[in-house]
């Protein structure tokens, strides 16, 4: 942090100078970038803002109205004052004339009334800048090596939080793009008091850029993604303004976080991943030419080419931590593997997360997959056991349409879980027709392009809830569950139905919206659902 005008003044060089401050006592916290020595008035093109303009004032002009152009010079600069020695042009006092176009633009003016040596002002604001950097530099650096440490290592997110918690001393909170808590790092302070009502509070938050301060709640917000894609905002409990420090902290905390969520963190076997990096190249279309999938796999003795191709993903329950669960998830690939050699089945078999196991099954154009399937469940319930659900993705005709069938297969995992958690249904395998719209919402609950969704139709009536503490939001639902009967939702809102159609009125003007048309209210409807899903609340 630069020194500020304040402690510039208070400096021996300058205090020997007896230096009183004429204009802008109330600015003395501008920040002094350097100190420019000048006796012309025509200077405001040599600085870059920041500067303690120091002068004897001897050069300066008489007329008001170059005065008045002397000091827009240096406003229209970004001057952080302005000190003149007595003595030499001006003997007790500085004119009027300087003083009022100062007063204006905000130049805070400082008479030195003894003799100052300006070489001994200069050199001690210079050496006191310089360390300063030099501080920040070192602990510009002291940052990027714990941070580096932390990427290379693969740390948790709690890890990267508690270092940004001890770093800083604040309360820090890592939270998706829609107002939910992550992981938190509170610093000892009290959970119930930080976190109380988070969603309505980081709703209420906007920021600009990447990174930004709200006074209000002395939040210091930055957001977290990588790819051009954001998922979330990283938010630290500073109290008041941020310390420069701090934003350099949470910005490279940020990177770190974005880059642990593109690391594969798994201990498999060499064929394991082997095949997982095939895999993976073909999700994440690390392949420039999607043929060069095929060669590789032929290359570790998968032929995939002249055969159907289906993604498979074997969603475990649970994730687990630390070193039992990177085994559990090897261990898991390791039977799949197995079951599928004694199969004879031709795959290709690796971790995709730290949840599921994905397998590329190639079968002959010939051959009826429905069978191969079944067997493959069963055989993997065998070497799993309950604590996992097959899902299958579509077929494809060729490598080019992998990746789709992987990310449905993905997806269905996820919705087919909590489905069998809900309903019981216990099936050998799962696929996207066995899902209703429910499910399939969920299965986008953690993508940002459902979030912004949600944001985009419900944001306006959520935040008009938060700030009100009303709840239109729950009529809206009352009424679109009804089939828009106006009658039974009143009846079910235990509320009249002139109130209840007041309700709907307001809903109508906050969300600029026709209740009335079918669409409207289908997109609104669809809306709370993937709300639901998005909390957590999906029903069976």
């Amino acid at each position: 942090m630069l020194p500020t005008l304040a402690d510039v003044l208070e400096l021996p060089a300058v205090r020997r100078a007896r230096p009183r401050v004429v204009v802008g006592a109330d600015r003395l916290d501008a920040a002094v970038r350097w100190v420019h020595v000048a006796e012309v008035t025509d200077l405001a093109h040599l600085l870059r803002g920041g500067e303690l303009v120091l002068t004897t004032g001897i050069a300066m002009p008489d007329d008001p109205e170059s005065l008045q152009a002397y000091i827009d010079g240096l406003a229209s600069a970004g001057v952080a004052g302005i000190a003149v020695e007595l003595g030499r042009k001006y003997d007790a006092e500085l004119p009027e004339e300087l003083l009022q176009p100062a007063r204006k633009a905000g130049i805070p003016v400082v008479a030195l009334e003894r003799e100052a040596r300006f070489v001994e002002i200069t050199e001690a604001v210079h050496i006191r800048v310089v360390n300063r950097q030099l501080e920040e530099l070192r602990e510009s650096e002291r940052l990027h090596e714990v941070f580096t440490e932390l990427s290379v290592e693969g740390a948790h997110p709690s890890r990267v939080l508690r270092e940004i918690a001890e770093l800083s001393g604040c309360p820090v909170v890592l939270e998706n793009l829609a107002h939910q808590v992550l992981v938190c790092d509170l610093n000892g302070e009290d959970p119930g008091r930080l976190l109380a009502s988070w969603e309505t509070r980081s709703r209420g938050v906007r920021v600009s850029g990447r990174t930004s301060h709200d006074a209000p709640t002395g939040w210091l917000v930055t957001m977290v993604g990588a790819r051009g894609q954001d998922w979330g905002r990283l938010i630290l409990i500073t109290g008041a303004a941020p310390a420069p420090r701090q934003t350099m902290l949470i910005e490279r905390a940020a990177t770190t976080l974005a880059l642990g969520r593109l690391l594969e963190r798994h201990q498999e076997s060499l064929e394991r991943q082997t095949h997982r990096t095939i895999i993976a190249g073909i999700i994440d279309r690390a392949y420039s030419d999607p043929e060069e999938a095929l060669v590789r796999a032929r290359a570790v003795g998968v032929p995939l080419s002249g055969r159907r191709l289906v993604g498979l993903v074997l969603r475990l329950r649970e994730a687990g931590t630390g070193l039992a669960a990177q085994a559990r998830l090897s261990d898991t690939a390791e039977g799949v593997a197995r079951a599928c050699r004694a199969l004879r089945l031709t795959a290709l078999v690796g971790s995709i997360d730290d949840l599921r196991v994905g397998v590329l099954l190639a079968v002959p154009d010939s051959g009826k997959l429905e069978p191969h399937l079944h067997r493959l469940s069963e055989a993997i319930r065998e070497r799993v056991g309950a604590s996992a659900v097959l899902a299958v993705g579509s077929t494809a005709q060729g490598v080019r349409d992998v990746r789709r069938s992987f990310l449905e297969a993905r997806q269905v995992g996820d919705v087919a879980l909590h489905q069998q958690d809900g309903d019981g249904d216990d099936r050998p395998f799962y696929r996207l027709p066995d899902l209703h719209l429910r499910g399939l919402l969920h299965l986008f609950r953690d993508d940002e392009r459902l979030q912004t969704y949600v944001e985009r139709e419900l944001g306006p009536l959520l935040d008009y809830d938060a700030r009100h503490g009303s709840d239109l939001t729950e009529m809206l639902r009352q009424y679109l569950a009804s089939g828009r009967n106006k009658a039974l939702a009143a009846a079910n809102a235990h509320l009249s139905r002139p109130a209840f159609y007041e309700r709907l009125r307001r809903i109508s003007h906050v969300l600029e919206a026709d209740l009335d048309s079918v669409e409207t209210c289908l997109s609104l409807h669809v809306a709370l659902l993937s709300l639901d899903s998005v909390r957590g609340r999906l029903s069976s």
